[in-house]
């Protein structure tokens, strides 16, 4: 499926109408698709990105939650790491503070290690431009470290040396 996407971009729409059908389990391997377009190709979604950002909150099944908060990851990534300017082009300020509140309803939301880890990534990024979130993520992450998994715990400590 991902290979019809590569090879053909403007089905973005038709994927993401899918993937955003949130109660469907069909939703979840959009998703799926959903990511492995983003890493092989992530400009692909730039034509959707106000679709995409209007619905990341309303994903709520564990197997969509995941891809969905690895493409904010990867977003992330390539806004504040990598400085690609054409993402930062892409992405508006309510872009950002979209996938801010997306990441931490996954983080302190009942989900699983996954997309909370990629969150803490994704909104240890995000400090960069809104400074409001550093001190909020480093209070979530030693709140929820004692009950946090061995990946929780690993993935946390990383982020909270981080924000030192």
């Amino acid at each position: 499926m991902s290979n019809l996407i590569l090879n053909n971009p403007s089905s973005i729409a038709t994927l993401m109408e899918i993937a955003f059908q949130v109660d469907d389990p069909v939703s979840c391997k959009a998703c799926w698709v959903l990511e492995f377009t983003s890493k092989e190709h992530l400009t692909y979604l730039f034509p959707s990105m106000d679709t995409f950002v209007h619905n990341i909150g309303s994903v709520h099944l564990d197997p969509a939650v995941r891809p969905i908060a690895k493409i904010c990851e990867i977003l992330m990534k390539s806004y504040f790491q990598f400085k690609d300017q054409e993402t930062r082009d892409t992405l508006s300020e309510k872009h950002l503070e979209s996938i801010t509140s997306a990441c931490f309803d996954w983080l302190i939301g009942d989900h699983k290690v996954a997309a909370q880890a990629y969150s803490m990534t994704s909104l240890l990024l995000l400090g960069i431009k809104f400074n409001w979130i550093h001190p909020e993520l480093r209070m979530i992450l030693e709140q929820n470290y004692q009950n946090g998994s061995a990946a929780y715990k690993a993935r946390a400590r990383m982020t909270l040396a981080k924000l030192r």
